[in-house]
């Protein structure tokens, strides 16, 4: 398939498409090949004011648009996502690096939000409280106002659309700031939206230096809410800014999510789902399966199996077919993963598979790392790369234990054929979401988010609806 990058990069302000006009420009990067393929213009401080003022008085005229409209524009941006899905795959894999396959799967996924929430835009209930003869008490739900959207670059796509399909269902307009590295494909959502009738004002798409976009677009009163994915500390920082303005927050901060693999599972049903999912994305993802923790009774049996099944794990270009892994994103992952698996196997951990950077572009091999010491940096640090830790465990209390000892709490996994272990897993396990014998964890109709330093607030679900909503209580007598 040709390698050949042709997304239009521009920002969009109040219904228009903005390009270079002696705006600063950031490169774009293919991290296959590690070269420069585009340019993407940042906004200006005077492109942020005027995305703040449509944003504002869009926001007017969209929250009294008829749910059924706004669900309108929702489904057709979903059936114009999936006719478009090959071509935006293919600039999100150049952008961004993963497989084509992966890439194609993130498209139609972002495509069942916009579904999902459109068929919710009729269903945003209130309730009428019992009172006297001739009196009235109404509780409604109402959009909380224009929002602030950050999104990360491992899934550019479907965590931007994760931002706004619920935000447009209710009634609120955004300003979304996507990763400058993966500028094309998240073009190509909003331009979706715009071809789906969504009103001039509603959304604008700007580009910039994270820190100047941030902290300009939250010390204006316009921004009511922020969405945020990313790292924990940038999440504390756009928590201290928000502060200033009291500004509704939802945070998914990351993880580093342990993995019980009990000694009763079906051993190569495990295998044959665990290792894909570790590599999946490079292991860039947020809720990648990384601490496995294995009973004793067939640990061995375990790294056996997951090692050989790792060394089947094909690297290349993501546009190539074969490919089962990309690159990294940037130029910065394979030096840290590098760092992570040098000070892992100076602490004793075994190299059971990979463990060394590739020779082009920003590839690391997938890896795997046995007997890791609760010491080694990889233990207490997310890795977001493509490296398996592993260690032994005895009881349940014990996998309990490990599984609960660090600060994140996103996801956490757990193989086991015995219901009333999982039963316990499921309560004892500290972490927003839990999978039994499953990775599919993140769907449109289910709550997604995390606790501890792993933040707060869900999306996805009526609850994700519910964070783009205040509640008014009108009292009539």
């Amino acid at each position: 398939m040709t390698q050949t990058y042709d997304a239009d990069l521009s920002l969009f302000i109040g219904g228009s498409w903005k390009v270079g006009e002696g705006r600063d420009l950031f490169p774009v990067v293919d991290p296959a090949r590690g070269e420069t393929i585009a340019e993407v213009p940042l906004a200006t401080p005077a492109d942020l004011d005027e995305a703040l003022a449509v944003a504002d008085k869009a926001f007017v005229t969209w929250r009294n648009t008829a749910p059924e409209a706004r669900a309108a524009v929702l489904k057709k941006a979903a059936a114009l996502l999936r006719e478009r899905s090959d071509a935006i795959a293919r600039i999100l894999t150049l952008e961004q690096g993963k497989p084509l396959v992966e890439a194609r799967a993130e498209v139609v996924s972002s495509a069942s939000f916009f579904d999902w929430c459109a068929e919710e835009t009729t269903r945003i209930y209130g309730r009428v409280l019992v009172r006297p003869t001739g009196q009235r008490s109404l509780v409604i739900k109402q959009p909380v106002g224009p929002v602030a959207a950050f999104s990360p670059w491992n899934f550019p796509v479907y965590l931007m659309a994760k931002k706004l399909a619920p935000a447009l269902a209710v009634g609120c307009s955004v300003i979304a700031k996507p990763p400058e590295e993966t500028p094309g494909c998240t073009g190509m959502l909003i331009r979706a939206l715009v071809d789906a009738g969504l009103p001039d004002g509603v959304v604008q798409l700007v580009h910039g230096v994270p820190d100047a976009v941030s902290r300009h677009l939250l010390a204006s009163p316009v921004i009511r809410k922020i969405s945020f994915t990313g790292s924990v500390p940038v999440g504390r920082h756009l928590l201290k800014l928000a502060a200033d303005g009291l500004k509704r927050t939802t945070m998914e901060l990351g993880g580093h999510a342990p993995v019980l693999v009990f000694d009763d599972c079906d051993l190569e049903k495990t295998l044959d789902m665990v290792v894909p999912q570790k590599f999946r994305n490079a292991g860039q993802v947020c809720v990648s399966p990384t601490r496995f923790y294995v009973q004793e009774g067939i640990y061995d049996r375990f790294l056996a199996g997951f090692a050989a099944r790792t060394a089947h794990v094909k690297t290349g270009h993501g546009l190539d077919a074969d490919t089962k892994m990309g690159p990294l994103a940037n130029v910065r992952r394979p030096q840290a993963i590098a760092a992570l698996v040098e000070d892992a196997a100076a602490k004793g951990a075994r190299v059971l598979a990979g463990g060394k950077r590739g020779n082009e572009g920003f590839f690391f091999q997938p890896t795997l790392l046995a007997d890791v010491p609760d010491d080694a940096d990889i233990m207490g640090s997310e890795p977001f790369g493509p490296v398996a830790v592993a260690a032994p465990f005895n009881t349940l209390d014990d996998a309990i234990g490990k599984a609960n000892r660090l600060p994140y709490g996103l996801a956490a996994f757990a193989f086991t054929e015995n219901m009333r272990q999982a039963n316990l897993l499921g309560d004892a396990i500290e972490s927003g979401m839990v999978g039994i014998n499953t990775f599919a964890i993140s769907m449109a109709d289910a709550p997604f988010g995390g606790v501890k330093d792993s933040g707060f607030g869900s999306e996805g679900g009526i609850e994700g609806l519910e964070s783009y909503l205040v509640t008014k209580a009108i009292h009539t007598a």
